[in-house]
């Protein structure tokens, strides 16, 4: 309704405005620490099935980024005089884990060449479309990219792109006979699961899926949704916690003034004195793209900058 009447779309900015001012601007300050003027968050380690760390107390990994409004709490989040921040963010890593667990020809070769996936995908799925109008067909394409780690459907694609069900089938059929490899271990996944009753990550942490085998449909299908996500999730939080200690050892090795302060699932953001910021950013490069070893590099992406806002 907002799309057509003003009154709906208010409504809508209003809910905005009203959670970032609740749960951060008013909230966030009164958790900062007197001595220290900094904002302490608690990491647990055991809380997300998946392996992932969570945050809590407050959650810290769920600081807004997505609009322009919510992205400006970001802004808050500032280095010591001196210091600056360098943001560390695994690039594109489920779908590099998702091409290497699957093995698709089409993807290990996109991502050793250094091709922009989404754009090969939009090349392999919508052909000729893809060159007459390649901002959109690269849009959809990373829609589907990213919605196959988690069992996407023909009817999530059609409500995320807009278009008919139909055509969304006829999409994710497209993607599945390009990259037939993922099709492949998508199902031995799920078959595997049926028998064995656990999901592995690549570094052979078991996760138990219980409802593999329901008779309840809903419980049934997410389990088989979960039992494919899992396994990728799951290995890149294994790989960046293993880049975490590697750098928490190596600062110490070299003396070097940074510190790890965050880390929110697939991005890193470290304090440094900008005397060390080159040699910090080396070093984080180095140890984040060689915590594994895939069949597909990893890449990491890097900025600096004197808060969290402007990393992006």
């Amino acid at each position: 309704m907002a799309q057509t009447y003003e009154f709906p779309k208010l409504i809508l900015e209003y809910r905005q405005v009203s959670k970032l001012k609740s749960t951060y601007v008013d909230a966030l300050p009164a958790l900062i620490h007197p001595r220290d003027g900094r904002i302490h968050t608690s990491y647990n380690q055991t809380g997300a099935a998946t392996g992932r760390l969570s945050s809590s107390d407050p959650n810290l990994q769920n600081i807004p980024i997505r609009s322009e409004l919510g992205r400006l709490i970001r802004g808050a989040f500032v280095a010591e005089k001196g210091n600056v921040l360098i943001s560390a963010d695994y690039s594109q890593v489920e779908l590099r884990i998702l091409a290497h667990l699957s093995r698709d020809e089409v993807l290990i070769s996109a991502f050793q060449s250094g091709e922009d996936i989404h754009e090969r995908t939009a090349r392999e799925v919508f052909g000729e479309a893809a060159i007459s109008n390649p901002s959109e067909c690269r849009r959809r394409a990373k829609v589907i990219n990213f919605g196959i780690v988690y069992g996407l459907s023909s009817f999530g694609l059609s409500q995320t792109l807009g278009i008919s069900r139909a055509d969304a089938q006829l999409f994710i059929d497209a993607y599945f006979k390009r990259y037939s490899g993922v099709r492949a271990w998508l199902d031995d996944t799920v078959t595997e699961v049926r028998q064995t009753g656990v999901v592995r990550t690549l570094y052979d942490r078991i996760r138990p899926m219980p409802d593999i085998n329901s008779k309840d449909f809903n419980l049934r299908h997410f389990a088989e949704r979960t039992a494919v996500n899992s396994p990728i999730q799951g290995t890149a939080a294994d790989i960046i916690k293993v880049a975490m200690i590697r750098i928490h050892h190596r600062l110490r090795e070299l003396s070097l003034s940074a510190k790890i302060l965050l880390q929110v699932h697939d991005e890193l953001v470290i304090e440094v004195s900008e005397a060390d910021v080159e040699a910090t950013s080396v070093l984080v490069r180095e140890e984040m793209e060689g915590a594994a070893t895939l069949l597909v590099p990893l890449k990491v992406d890097l900025n600096v900058a004197d808060n969290w806002m402007d990393m992006k």
